[in-house]
């Protein structure tokens, strides 16, 4: 037993030191689990309204962990039972990540021993399901999977998780499970939480190998590391460095340290060595020299001597060859070098062309010299040019010079001043040749074609730049008894042709007039054309009055005088007074033009009518004064063209001005959104004379989630040795509503009480507010 003692306190001082605090830990730690009687449980939660999945996920990470990630069936059994049966079921934390279903917690793919899809799942429909249900208290499939599209509504099943940073000593993996979490260690470290290291004592070098040690994780544990090297005059036979593994062992043994001599040296490659041994060299030590070959330069020392350490004074030296500096192909060139087109070492020769329209500035060929330099800078390739351009008279020139002033892919473009034509190419180019693509154009004067009277009409010109006949204007005019046929004013237009083809002046002629009944007609015209100033004289047969003007003549608007007469029995009416209609007024925002005949407003006054741009016209574009006194039509209105009427989306807010009438021309209505949200869109739109809004309607950009509302439940389940046995039920306790802050901040604070597996919260709000 004494010998025992001795035994067991032979130990170096680092050593008692090193066990008695770990013996200290050890009970530090049985103590604290010892007073520890609960340990933080995986808590699961839901909402109570549906959101799309990615909503879903918002609201789980926002109060909780993240949608739940199942690891069991047993958990399945859980929730199946814990949770309360909603119709469209809840989302989990599944979805389809790169074409594989993907645990979204911890970006992990979804393994076939964890799968728990339901009969022909997933993707039964092929279309789009890359979101996963759950059915919780299904009849025909509980517990089981579904894949669904992410936009549909469903309850948010969240988990709050009760690993920490700090579980497992954080030197391990935490692995939740319902009402616990036990810890894997990583590779290296032990116990019930990671906490304990593996160590692998003390290496014990040999004579003359000297150790040095770091230790990360405690005194020759794991992952410390121990260096070695001899002393002057000796070799390190063995690995350099050890390394404490995870399995508490050395990766090998240590090293030993033997005397060697200083190692052979070689001639450098392009080189010379000259060796003399202790006897020769003037030091009494082995020595080499070293030389190089034409056209490489020794890096290093010249001469090395043989230490007593038995190690040279340096390195053996090294023959490079002498190289140049890269050279690279001109811009719009090409480079070609022998021997070799990349290393540009000494005596390699590199040649230069350049693309098609460039000529080389500079040498066409270089050497790589025995100094490192090139024989001559690399040349450039610059563009070839072509001759100036002056600028035409009276025309507008723009260049574009992609490679300097009117070089190659140079592009002059030309444009005459209003009045001038442009006679030749619009557009040259500085061609490859160093030469242009065409002749400079010239700008001439705009020439129409000179005009005629028409037959029984007359021409009125004005020429406001003299003899040229651009910007002229003819107007036409008929002789009496003959209207215009097509524009009355021409206009010599920039194109050098008029704005439409010249007028022709043709006979008025009145609508032929036919006898009337029980009577005879007799008109001057005998040809039967009832031409302007064509008179007519109307009779009755014996027996028979007429009723009416007994002679009309056609006038030069083309209308008779009076309206036909009848021939009626029995005596001749007696003489009428003077017929008159109602004086009329010119419509607003329109125009009236009136031919009277005898007097104003009198009968056959005719009135023309027309509207102002935006506007149209209500009622008939002419009337005429009747013999009753009264006009044929009731006199026209112009009215404001209308465009389509604007309805607002929330939360757009529009404000309308309307001088003409509701969404009429001339109608101006100006969009804003609520603060905080921005408008996309135009600011304004105007209802233009077509018809048309100037601008679509805008959108408001929505604005980020708030919470609205949330509920919170309790509830409990007991677990046995066999499984999950299910117990308690859910209680509503507490409902508070809570507003969101002018400021951002989310009052909401739902509390919670820990049973054996966890606490359920249903809390809800909604993404869109």
């Amino acid at each position: 037993m004494a010998g025992r003692l001795r035994a067991t306190w032979n130990w170096r001082p680092q050593q008692v030191v090193l066990r008695i605090a770990q013996l200290l830990y050890l009970s530090a730690l049985i103590s604290e689990l010892l007073s520890q009687k609960e340990v933080a449980a995986w808590t699961y939660h839901y909402s109570t309204k549906p959101y799309t999945w990615n909503s879903s996920r918002h609201f789980c990470q926002r109060f909780y962990t993240d949608l739940v990630a199942i690891q069991n069936q047993g958990e399945i059994a859980y929730l199946n039972d814990a949770m309360p049966y909603y119709s469209q079921y809840y989302w989990i934390g599944i979805r389809k990540v790169g074409g594989k279903w993907t645990w979204v917690g911890t970006n992990k793919t979804l393994t076939a021993e964890a799968e728990n899809w339901a009969d022909h799942e997933p993707n039964n429909k092929k279309n789009n399901q890359d979101c996963v249900e759950i059915y919780i208290k299904s009849p025909s499939a509980p517990g089981q999977w579904n894949d669904e599209p992410c936009w549909r509504k469903k309850r948010a099943l969240c988990y709050s998780a009760s690993c920490q940073d700090t579980s497992c000593s954080k030197q391990g993996e935490c692995v939740e499970t319902i009402g616990n979490y036990t810890c894997s260690c990583h590779p290296g470290f032990y116990g019930p939480e990671c906490e304990y290291v593996r160590e692998c004592g003390r290496p014990e070098p040999p004579e003359r190998v000297l150790m040095s040690c770091s230790h990360p994780l405690g005194s020759f544990a794991f992952h410390s590391r121990c260096s070695f090297r001899c002393t002057d005059g000796h070799t390190l036979d063995g690995p350099r460095e050890l390394e404490c593994l995870a399995s508490g062992a050395w990766t090998s043994e240590p090293p030993r340290c033997v005397a060697t001599p200083c190692p052979p040296l070689r001639p450098p490659e392009r080189g010379h060595m000259s060796c003399l041994q202790a006897a020769e060299a003037p030091s009494h030590q082995p020595s080499c020299s070293f030389s190089c070959e034409e056209g490489s330069v020794l890096v290093g020392p010249e001469l090395v001597q043989c230490t007593a350490s038995g190690a040279w004074t340096a390195s053996a030296p090294a023959c490079e060859a002498v190289e140049c500096k890269p050279l690279e192909s001109p811009v719009h060139g090409s480079m070609d070098c022998s021997p070799s087109p990349r290393e540009f070492q000494y005596n390699t020769t590199c040649s230069f062309r350049c693309a098609e329209g460039f000529e080389l500035s500079g040498a066409d060929t270089v050497r790589c010299a025995d100094a490192g330099q090139w024989t001559a800078p690399a040349p450039l390739c610059q563009a070839l040019r072509c001759q100036d351009l002056p600028a035409p008279n009276k025309a507008q020139m723009n260049c574009v010079h992609p490679l300097g002033a009117f070089r190659y892919q140079s592009t002059c473009r030309f444009a005459c001043a209003e009045g001038s034509v442009l006679v030749g190419a619009s557009e040259l180019q500085c061609l490859a040749t160093g030469s242009w693509s065409s002749p400079p154009p010239e700008c001439r004067a705009v020439t129409c074609t000179p005009l005629l009277s028409p037959q029984n009409g007359t021409m009125a010109c004005a020429k406001p730049l003299g003899d040229s006949s651009y910007k002229s204007t003819c107007q036409f005019t008929c002789d009496e008894g003959f209207s215009l046929s097509g524009p009355e004013r021409l206009d010599c237009a920039p194109s050098g042709h008029w704005t439409g083809s010249p007028p022709t002046c043709e006979a008025i002629r009145c609508p032929a007039l036919p006898a009337p009944e029980r009577g005879l007609l007799d008109c001057s015209d005998t040809r039967g054309e009832f031409g302007v100033g064509t008179t007519c004289r109307f009779s009755c047969h014996r027996g028979f009055q007429l009723q009416g003007p007994p002679t009309v003549q056609c006038t030069a608007s083309g209308r008779w005088t009076a309206p036909l007469p009848t021939c009626e029995a029995g005596a001749a009416p007696a003489r009428t007074p003077e017929v008159r209609c109602p004086a009329l007024v010119t419509p607003g925002q329109g125009t009236m033009s009136c031919r009277h005949q005898l007097v104003t407003f009198g009968l056959n006054t005719t009135c023309h009518f027309g509207c102002k741009a935006g506007f149209t016209l209500r009622g008939e574009g002419a009337i005429r004064c009747g013999p009753s006194g009264q006009w044929t039509a009731a006199a026209p209105a112009c009215r404001a063209v209308q465009c389509s009427a604007l309805y607002t989306v929330e939360p757009v807010l529009m404000n309308c001005s309307n001088p003409w009438g509701n969404f009429s021309y001339g109608s101006t209505c100006t969009f804003q959104c609520p603060e905080g949200q921005s408008l996309n869109g135009s600011r304004t739109t105007v209802c233009q004379p077509s018809g048309q809004w100037s601008a679509a309607m805008p959108t408001c950009q929505a604005g980020p989630l708030t919470v609205q509302e949330a509920l919170t439940y309790f509830g409990g389940a007991v677990a046995s040795t066999t499984g999950l046995v299910m117990g308690g039920t859910l209680l509503a306790l507490l409902r508070r509503r809570f507003r969101q802050k002018d400021d951002g901040k989310n009052p909401l604070n739902p509390h919670s009480h820990l049973g054996t597996y966890g606490v359920f919260t249903n809390a809800a709000f909604d993404p869109s507010s």
